[in-house]
């Protein structure tokens, strides 16, 4: 602080404590502060608090608060924020390269002991649990501990059984993990069962103003899933970022960023007393991406703003990245401080927006997204017509090509001594899931009162349909019982699975085997619908073609209904016993309603109760048994946790030229993460599993890819594993390419593998937001150990072009007006892309081809600091030199 040019605003918050201090930006008497966005404001603090003439310089501050300016002219400023925070998914290869760094700074004749967080970060495992028992017990393959259950349990546990599951498959990561919570400082571990992360982030971990040695300032973070902006409902600034660049920023590199332009969204009106926040984050999603906020930061304000809750607007900031925005920033107001007092926690000015949108929220109306992307918004009625239209439309993001003929199909099948059929568009997973939506408890307790209503009016859910609850923290599951409707929603077969991220993730478990005879005797479009914020294809499930994100409420309605095929204004949900015909606007709560049950169940004891023992709460967690030693021991015989090759040879390299690549697959638009490193079950034909075969291990061993992040010979075999990805080369969706010099079709990685044996750099074609969806460092970590030098694509998500630059591979963007099809580009040429010895940021390139055409594109390298990462071998490697150096 002595050296901080800042020190003079130093000022006591309370005179009578003078050792409680915060930086008072007023004093800085800078006009141009008060015309500053609230969320440029936390960056401004940040930088003024942490000049040190280093890592940030006066000149940063000086950029920040010209906002005004300077938000054109893509500028570049450090932000360190106050923490960071991971899921175990994420967290796991994090604590990977950190005990692989140890070693290699160890090798330098450095101190293994300065590889250790310095930014304090929590890690809440909630990745891992699968919905393997539901009401119809385990579907899957019977392990030892489902053989058990199956002989020994007389009642229906399901929460128990799969969280038994959960520790069976993931002990070895389990104490993985607990070696890192004692070998590393600055590192808090929430044990598995606790909720999911951005949930407990908001009830818990959040504290809107941070405190360190008396100094008092804005709570801020980045995390490394996509959805951390869920925090910002709050009015704590935070955002995703890639697991490598949070990994440099726990070890005290601020995060290099363009500073942002932001959009003020203008919320005005009232929600008519039938509308969801679901309804109301579905409208905002599909305008905004519209609009277009790619990389910008969205604000929000207006008389309508006060009509949400704390957790209505964390449902509108959770879903940002599905938007396209960085982050979705609601300032802290009044309700933000009554929030923090109900969770048990205590703590008119004019801005300059370069442009306003406006939403009346009064025009919202009830809706879905889908059946492929979570900004495809469906008003509810007219999902019948809208299903029909896509079932027939060419195969793309909103259609399927069944020919019309088939349209109408129904194929009979038997499950436990019954007769049923299925149709395209018929419902076989009903989620109530993702803290998008649990979060929420007006969402919550609407879906209770919705199946209240409708188990009094005689309804049920047909068995074959795999329906879940998988609630974000304890505090769901407290408030729906207190309130009388969870014995409703586990009528409905709505039972608690497990606290974690579950269906949302890919975790759904299996489909029951005579439904999936069904659907694929069939070829049906059958359709999930679940309250989560991604819905890509072969995420939720192989067997789900078509998913549709909807609220609570919406779930239970479509799964009572038993198909997405139907007009609820004109058709009736079912039949009861009694022959009635139900409406589901017969049994629809009101906002009122649930209001008045919100207002009465939803108390600061509630959330005090729960999270004063999280973090010991969970005995399996507390008995296992982890070594505290610095340095990790390897087990060679392992398959889930090895030490990675990243940092092998360290040595810096200069500029070249990538000569006569090879491309390994020509893809289209919107190829998402979970395409190019998928998260769920290892399909027993692929390399993984052939692996893992190798190794010892059975198919009911494989476990997931999410969670065997920690073994890089599996994630390396399961980069573009997924079973929906679709490749030019082949025409049709498979986990499969063309090696190119001999035309044999063959499997990704055994195509790559082939490529780096023969010495032959490689090469991606893509179209427009390559890289949407999850955070997901092995969506560049991958890519990168088959030997892929580039991808060149007409645009990027944020998150993983940031994470390509971490992995050292050169993100290469078309010039605006070009693409593979504008420039007849087949990915069979052979492409030597021109670097100059002295590269400078967003630098045009030339790049030739074997066939004698030339044209150009734009590195993406959009800061100097990046540039830095990249003459490095990727950011981790930066700083375990500069770790070695110091």
């Amino acid at each position: 602080v002595m050296t901080n040019p800042y020190a003079y605003i130093i000022e006591p918050l309370d005179p009578q404590k003078p050792d409680h201090k915060f930086f008072n930006l007023k004093k800085l008497k800078d006009p141009r502060y008060d015309q500053l966005p609230f969320s440029i404001r936390v960056l401004l603090e940040s930088a003024v608090r942490n000049c040190d003439g280093v890592l940030v310089k006066k000149e940063d501050v000086e950029k920040v608060l010209n906002w005004k300016v300077t938000q054109s002219q893509t500028v570049e400023v450090p932000f360190r924020p106050a923490r960071v925070i991971l899921q175990d998914f994420t967290g796991v290869p994090a604590v990977v390269d950190f005990a692989a760094m140890r070693d290699a700074v160890k090798k330098l004749q450095g101190d293994p002991e300065k590889i250790n967080p310095v930014c304090p970060a929590d890690l809440v495992i909630d990745h891992s649990i699968q919905v393997d028992f539901n009401r119809n017990a385990c579907l899957g393959v019977c392990s030892l501990v489902t053989i058990y259950y199956l002989f020994h349990s007389s009642r229906s546990d399901s929460l128990q059984k799969n969280q038994d599951l959960e520790f069976e498959r993931n002990r070895e990561r389990f104490e993985f993990l607990k070696w890192g919570s004692k070998a590393f400082r600055n590192m808090r571990i929430i044990p598995p069962g606790s909720g999911i992360v951005h949930q407990v982030n908001l009830e818990y971990l959040a504290r809107v103003v941070s405190e360190q040695d008396g100094y008092y300032y804005p709570d801020s973070l980045v995390g490394t899933d996509s959805h951390t902006t869920m925090i910002d409902g709050l009015g704590v600034l935070g955002w995703g970022v890639g697991g490598i660049e949070a990994e440099a920023v726990m070890l005290g590199q601020p995060i290099s960023m363009v500073l942002p332009e932001v959009i003020g969204y203008k919320l005005q009106g009232t929600p008519n007393k039938y509308i969801t926040s679901t309804d109301i984050v579905l409208t905002v999603t599909k305008h905004l991406r519209q609009v277009g906020v790619v990389g910008k930061f969205v604000e929000f304000f207006g008389p309508g703003v006060a009509q949400l809750s704390i957790a209505d607007r964390a449902t509108i900031a959770n879903m940002c990245p599905e938007y396209g925005a960085t982050a979705a920033f609601f300032p802290v107001d009044q309700i933000s401080i009554h929030y923090l007092k109900q969770t048990g926690r205590m703590i008119v000015i004019h801005l300059s927006l370069m442009q306003v949108v406006e939403l009346d929220l009064s025009t919202v109306v009830p809706c879905c997204s889908g059946p492929k992307r979570p900004q495809d918004k469906v008003d509810v009625s007219e999902m019948k017509q809208d299903f029909k239209t896509c079932l027939g439309a060419k195969q793309g993001f909103k259609g399927f090509q069944v020919a019309p003929e088939r349209h109408d199909v129904r194929v009979p099948f038997q499950f436990n001594g019954a007769e049923y059929s299925l149709s395209h568009g018929s419902v076989v997973i009903a989620a109530i899931t993702s803290c998008t939506n649990t979060s929420n408890p007006s969402v919550m307790l609407g879906a209770g009162l919705l199946a209240q209503r409708a188990v009094k009016a005689g309804l049920r859910v047909k068995p074959y349909i795999k329906t879940s609850l998988s609630p974000g923290s304890g505090v769901v599951t407290y408030y729906l019982k207190e309130s009388g409707v969870m014995d409703f929603l586990s009528q409905l077969g709505f039972e608690v699975v497990g606290y974690g991220c579950m269906t949302c993730i890919g975790n759904s478990g299996p489909l029951p085997e005579p439904v999936v005879e069904a659907i694929t005797r069939g070829d049906l479009v059958a359709a999930g619908v679940l309250s989560g914020n991604r819905n890509f294809e072969g995420r939720v499930h192989p067997n789900t073609r078509a998913n549709y994100l909807a609220s609570p409420p919406l779930v239970i309605a479509y799964a009572i209904a038993g198909t997405m095929r139907i007009d609820f204004e004109k058709e009736p949900l079912a039949v009861n016993s009694q022959g009635k015909e139900v409406f589901l606007r017969d049994i629809w709560p009101t906002r009122e309603e649930i209001q008045a049950v919100e207002r009465q169940f939803v108390i600061p004891a509630m959330f005090k109760e729960v999270y004063e023992k999280v973090e010991k709460v969970n005995e399996r967690w507390n008995s296992l048994k982890a070594p505290s030693d610095e340095l990790y021991t390897w087990d060679p015989s392992s398959t889930y946790i090895k030490s990675p090759p990243f940092f092998d040879g360290l040595e810096l390299q200069t500029p070249n030229s990538i000569t006569d690549a090879y491309v390994l697959l020509n893809l289209g638009d919107s190829v998402t993460t979970d395409h190019i490193s998928p998260a769920g079950n290892i399909a027993r034909n692929s390399a993984a599993a052939r692996y893992l075969t190798s190794r010892g291990l059975t198919p009911r061993e494989f476990n997931s890819y999410g969670s065997r992040r920690g073994n890089d010979a599996v994630m390396a075999r399961g980069t573009f594993a997924n079973i929906r990805l679709f490749n030019k080369f082949i025409n049709k969706q498979a986990p499969s390419t063309i090696y190119l010099p001999t035309e044999e079709t063959m499997d990704v990685f055994d195509a790559a593998e082939k490529y780096q044996q023969a010495g032959h750099p490689l090469l991606i074609l893509a179209g427009k937001e390559y890289g949407s969806g999850s955070s997901r460092d092995w969506a560049a970590k991958g890519p990168f150990l088959l030997g892929i030098k580039a991808v060149l694509a007409e645009s990027y998500e944020r998150i993983h072009r940031s994470n390509l630059v971490g992995m050292g591979i050169i993100p290469l963007e078309y010039l605006p007006g070009d693409s593979a099809e504008s420039l007849g580009l087949t990915g069979r040429e052979r492409y030597t892309v021109i670097i100059p010895p002295q590269i400078t940021p967003r630098m045009t390139v030339d790049i030739k081809l074997d066939t004698g055409k030339t044209f150009q594109a734009k590195m993406r390298f959009d800061t100097d600091v990046e540039l830095t990462y990249f003459h490095h071998g990727g950011i981790l490697n930066y700083m375990i030199r500069k770790m070695s150096q110091n």
